[in-house]
């Protein structure tokens, strides 16, 4: 009869490809209850999958050599290649490559100005005795249209540069964290950067906080830098 972790470790890998470290799992079993680990399966694996995604796969995935990047991966010289298997990943960056630098700074300080926001839409407030009174939508700063340019990093460490070739929904700014997890399988990689298409990636969700924070705090700065490079 398999234990607790055991069946744990066997469900994370057959249903969500994460192949769990054993250390990670230890510690998230003693975090819970003794009512929980009596729970089913099913639920306790939900609970160990939201923790899961929202930690830092170095720490809490194994490096196996057929779930993680080639070393190599990186190589211009390599004009095509496909990887085999499925790769969880975390996401360290995410660019709206698709929209000016200047129009994404533009929507973030609209925000910053305290423009009214409804839900994820900004709009603008409307002064009492204009012919028009309803309220417009503006840009939208939590979001993107893409396609978007990713740093992906592996459970090992090693990162890569990710482009968006097809629209992957919840790939985009304002639905996806730094830090989030995605599956890689079967992806195609040229001169030293993935091709991302629906087909080659599953986006799992998730984040890592810090990481999430840090990225949010120095946006507005990063796309300036770009413009005064250009």
């Amino acid at each position: 009869m398999p234990n607790l972790q055991d069946q744990l470790t066997a469900q994370l890998l057959q249903t969500k490809s994460l192949p769990v470290s054993p250390i990670w799992l230890n510690n998230f079993l003693s975090t819970i209850s003794a009512a929980q680990r009596n729970t089913p399966i099913p639920a306790l694996t939900q609970t160990a999958l939201f923790r899961l995604l929202n930690s830092d796969f170095r720490e809490s995935l194994t490096s196996r050599s057929t779930t993680i990047l080639p070393v190599e991966i990186s190589d211009t010289n390599v004009q095509e290649r496909r990887l085999t298997g499925t790769i969880p990943v975390q996401v360290l960056d995410i660019e709206d490559i698709g929209t000016s630098a200047w129009s994404q700074i533009e929507a973030i300080e609209r925000v910053e100005r305290g423009e009214a926001v409804r839900g994820r839409e900004i709009v603008r407030t409307v002064n009492v005795g204009d012919d028009d009174q309803d309220e417009r939508p503006a840009a939208n700063a939590n979001a993107s249209n893409g396609p978007h340019r990713v740093i992906l990093q592996d459970a090992k460490g090693t990162r890569i540069i990710g482009i968006e070739m097809k629209k992957i929904t919840g790939l985009a700014i304002g639905k996806m964290a730094i830090g989030a997890k995605l599956l890689l399988r079967g992806v195609i990689v040229a001169r030293g950067i993935i091709l991302l298409t629906p087909e080659s990636v599953t986006v799992l969700g998730g984040k890592v906080e810090a990481m999430d924070q840090a990225w949010r705090a120095g946006r507005k700065e990063r796309l300036r830098q770009k413009i005064t490079e250009t």
